[in-house]
């Protein structure tokens, strides 16, 4: 390989990333739909607050079936292929439940859509990791899962405009015309990067035991931290109408929070990668969202929260994300992500229902936001648990395996 090979990788590595980025961001807004009209949807059809938690939820709710055969399924065909895949899949949902008259169209629609999301997440995240592995990994993925949260930010806002000034349906159909627009830019413009130097590694099925465990509770720190996030974006504006605020308005402010993350998710990566403390990075951003979320119901100071939410409790998702790649080996890289999924997709498709349930039962919407701080302090305890679980299993990890665990 050319000297200038590295760099010329190093400049395309950003290239794609910024593909990734702009294309996956699609996924946050067809996901951000259901959360943005619920109020419309309780007022035109009388659902209570587990029938929106469910169908929140049932976006995720795929994942644990179809998870581990999407993962198998990369063994026969391009990542390429699969995302854009995925994501017609989505517009396809989106555009079923645009049909809806009642919850039963609204439900397949998000699990059809659901199902394109797990194709989507499984091999972004794969095309993210292949990119940047070993090297700035939390800093490149945390620019890569901000897209997420910059999707529905934008969700936020502008799927609340777009009900007030159309109708829900207008959310829906609008999301559905971004994921066919990702589908197409990565269809035509995504490529592989370049195979390295050596024999090449085939692709491989199964996990070890000790890469299963550690893939397990990655995807366990992964979805209690998505999860607290969700229930807090689904939630938090009905608490802070409850407070006295429009609904546009509190939609307005707690999308403060996914605005920020686009900042703050890439600066916490880049000082944990500097200084290597991904620990202590992590627990202190923890330790401030928890905060936050505790005194989000003292609505005067919603702004200032939702702020702090955004710039430090939720900072630590590129670090978190970063697991993944020390969890399994790269040849095992498609099939350990439908393993992680499946795990991650259990998760979030109880935790929204479960949120629901709780503002029913104690007819307080603060409860679900409680429930999102729980499960922030889960996932301190999961990732401090990490590092120790990964060295113990390498001491006593085959000579062969050791470099690999290590």
């Amino acid at each position: 390989m050319p000297a200038s090979a590295p760099d010329a990788t190093r400049a395309a590595r950003w290239k794609i990333l910024a593909l990734l980025f702009v294309c996956r961001v699609s996924l946050g807004l067809q996901f951000q739909t259901l959360g943005s009209i619920a109020d419309p949807l309780v007022v035109q059809f009388g659902f209570n607050y587990i029938e929106i938690g469910t169908l929140i939820g049932l976006f995720m709710l795929p994942g644990l079936l179809l998870s581990l055969p999407a993962g198998w399924v990369g063994r026969h065909a391009s990542d390429r292929q699969l995302v854009a895949t995925g994501l017609v899949l989505m517009a396809l949902g989106g555009g079923i439940a645009a049909l809806a008259h009642g919850f039963g169209l609204l439900a397949l629609g998000r699990l059809v859509a659901g199902a394109g999301f797990v194709l989507s997440t499984l091999y972004f995240t794969k095309m993210g990791v292949d990119w940047v592995a070993g090297l700035e990994l939390a800093t490149a993925l945390g620019i890569l899962v901000m897209s997420w949260p910059f999707g529905i930010a934008a969700g936020q806002v502008g799927h609340a405009w777009l009900a007030a000034t159309f109708d829900w349906r207008a959310t829906l159909i609008f999301a559905s015309v971004c994921c066919a627009a990702g589908a197409t830019a990565v269809a035509l413009t995504y490529h592989s990067p370049p195979a390295p130097a050596g024999a090449p590694v085939p692709a491989a099925t199964g996990l070890p035991r000790d890469e299963l465990l550690l893939t397990l509770l990655a995807a366990a720190v992964w979805g209690m931290f998505n999860a607290g996030y969700v229930v807090y974006l689904s939630f938090a504006p009905r608490v802070l109408v409850a407070s006295g605020y429009g609904a546009t308005e509190a939609a307005s402010v707690i999308s403060i929070a996914s605005w920020v993350m686009i900042f703050s998710v890439t600066a916490a990566g880049s000082i944990a990668d500097r200084t290597g403390r991904h620990a202590t990075v992590l627990c202190v951003c923890l330790a401030a969202g928890i905060v936050s979320l505790l005194l989000l119901q003292h609505g005067k100071w919603a702004i200032a929260l939702s702020l702090a939410f955004g710039l430090i409790g939720a900072a630590p998702a590129g670090i978190i994300m970063s697991l993944t790649g020390q969890s399994m080996a790269p040849q095992r890289r498609a099939f350990g992500m439908g393993v992680f999924l499946s795990f991650y997709f259990l998760i979030m498709t109880a935790a929204p229902p479960l949120a629901g349930w709780l503002c029913d039962r104690t007819g307080k919407p603060f409860t679900a936001i409680e429930f999102a701080a729980g499960l922030f302090a889960a996932t301190g305890l999961g990732f401090t648990a990490f590092g120790p679980l990964k060295r113990r299993l390498a001491r006593r990890a085959s000579p062969d395996d050791a470099p690999r665990l290590a």
